[in-house]
């Protein structure tokens, strides 16, 4: 079975996430590409995995999933490594902005 590359979409359960992959193929009739987004749910072991990050499989990039056996009735792939991070935005605590706020100097006060 071939490895896959995707965006983890979902890691609401315990140890597992869903990971969605985006194929694209060529239609005749309409001699187009069209893409296609599968769905796999795969086993995340140390839960790692955030929404966002990208999951690599062979020789791909992002976050990487490699078949296995079947873990349960939907769950047939691993988590093999994290190629990209999502980046989570965490806004700003209140300590932070009261430090923020007395450093700054009024404009046009001379010191």
């Amino acid at each position: 079975m071939k490895g896959v590359v995707g965006t983890v979409v979902s890691n609401k359960m315990q140890k597992s996430v869903v990971v969605a992959v985006d194929r694209l193929f060529h239609n005749k009739v309409y001699n187009r590409y069209v893409k296609r987004t599968s769905k796999f749910m795969a086993h995340d072991e140390t839960n790692q995995c955030n929404i966002g990050d990208r999951v690599f499989r062979l020789q791909f990039y992002q976050v990487r999933l490699d078949p296995s056996r079947p873990l349960s009735k939907r769950k047939h792939w691993i988590v093999a490594e994290i190629l990209k991070k999502a980046r989570i935005y965490m806004p700003p605590s209140p300590e932070s902005l009261s430090d923020l706020s007395n450093k700054t100097v009024a404009p046009g006060s001379s010191s």
